[in-house]
């Protein structure tokens, strides 16, 4: 895929901003794919039991850990606060885990940058590459018609934590749902902006290592339950 926008603007002010929790297995694999690009990348090591800091560090990020565990919606308000400060234009959220693809945050901000978009969000029910299970698929379906309700974007995949964001837009963002309703949190708070966005098709990689970390049915319920309770 041709990156004329990014390619051009690829360095130091576009931050990846990667939440990690007990990453260690992955993380230098998944940093290191993203430094190769040439992009900066802060990881936001949300008190860890491994070492996931220290193995992200060697693969080229700049690390900020949190003293005690608070969730990923505060590892991402911590992050795209530091990579705001640092002189960011786009950010780009992106897992630890691995199932997150570069070309694809290549492709949105490419998209973000060539139609002047304030925030592009990843989906991967725009075609059929991602393989869901049946029941996982309706809970996402569910989210995504939950959060249409409650914010009024029109997504279809509301709980996918591949997003690019213009530094301006970002700037909305003040989360404080740590858990899994952050992704409809920070939903509302982009929408607030009244900037252009769009959603881009992405090809999100299950493995067994990420639904053993979180992907499993299971964590599917722990989204409804923090939508409706939230």
């Amino acid at each position: 895929m041709p990156t004329t926008h990014a390619g051009r603007r690829r360095r130091a002010d576009i931050w990846f901003v990667v939440p990690a929790y007990n990453e260690g297995t992955v993380i230098g694999d998944v940093i290191r794919e993203v430094r190769a690009e040439g992009f900066p990348v802060v990881v936001v090591d949300d008190c860890s039991r491994d070492n996931s800091g220290a193995i992200a560090r060697d693969a080229g990020a700049v690390v900020v850990r949190h003293a005690t565990n608070l969730g990923q919606g505060a590892a991402l308000q911590t992050g795209i606060e530091f990579a705001l400060r640092r002189g960011a234009t786009f950010l780009v959220t992106f897992d630890a885990d691995g199932q997150h693809r570069i070309e694809d945050a290549i492709g949105m901000l490419d998209l973000a940058q060539h139609d002047g978009l304030g925030f592009v969000f990843g989906s991967r029910f725009l075609d059929d590459r991602t393989q869901t299970g049946t029941l996982k698929r309706l809970v996402l379906r569910f989210a995504a018609w939950f959060t249409r309700k409650s914010t009024g974007m029109e997504l279809t995949d509301a709980h996918n934590g591949l997003r690019v964001i213009r530094a301006d837009v970002a700037r909305w963002v003040d989360l404080h749902q740590n858990r899994m309703a952050h992704a409809t949190e920070i939903v509302r708070q982009l929408g607030r902006s009244r900037q252009r966005w769009a959603e881009y098709p992405v090809h999100v990689l299950y493995t067994d290592y990420s639904r053993g970390k979180g992907q499993s049915l299971w964590n599917s319920v722990n989204i409804l339950v923090d939508l409706m309770f939230r």
